[in-house]
């Protein structure tokens, strides 16, 4: 009988480490799927630059992403330390790559945050310095209202 335990708690064994493995995936395809586009982060029908800032800060969103990266970080882990995955160096791989790429568009969109401040602020002190022309104030007062709605995210 005790031959008998041991085979089933191998086979269970099996079976749990084939849904762990499947978990990893799962979370994997899920985060990717919450990327943003490329064709959403390169292209914009923005008439101005603060317009295209903010349709690009928009773009790189990254939703649950990080999220769905944690969760399949957490069940590799648990495989790797019980040392249920016979090969896992496609999953480990997956989530470096996943991993680096997130980090690489949190700070993209770090960085276009922080544009979308600082460039409204020098338009400012360069039409100051210009001397203000009224009539550009006037012709982009509906701009900066139409913008204003793009930055609502």
């Amino acid at each position: 009988m005790s031959s008998q335990t041991t085979f089933g708690d191998d086979e269970l064994f099996g079976e749990a480490a084939d849904e762990m493995r499947e978990d990893v995936e799962s979370h994997l395809a899920a985060a990717r799927a919450e990327l943003p586009s490329a064709a959403d982060v390169w292209e914009t029908d923005a008439d101005n630059v603060l317009g295209a800032l903010n349709g690009l800060k928009s773009a790189l969103d990254v939703g649950d992403a990080a999220e769905e990266l944690r969760q399949a970080k957490k069940w590799y882990t648990m495989g790797e330390r019980a040392d249920a995955f016979e090969d896992a160096d496609d999953l480990e791989a997956d989530l470096e790559e996943l991993s680096e790429l997130l980090e690489t568009i949190e700070a993209a969109r770090e960085d276009v945050t922080l544009l979308t401040s600082t460039v409204p602020e020098l338009r400012g002190a360069l039409q100051e310095a210009a001397g203000g022309d009224a009539g550009d104030d006037a012709d982009d007062a509906g701009d900066d209202a139409d913008d204003a709605t793009n930055d609502a995210d």
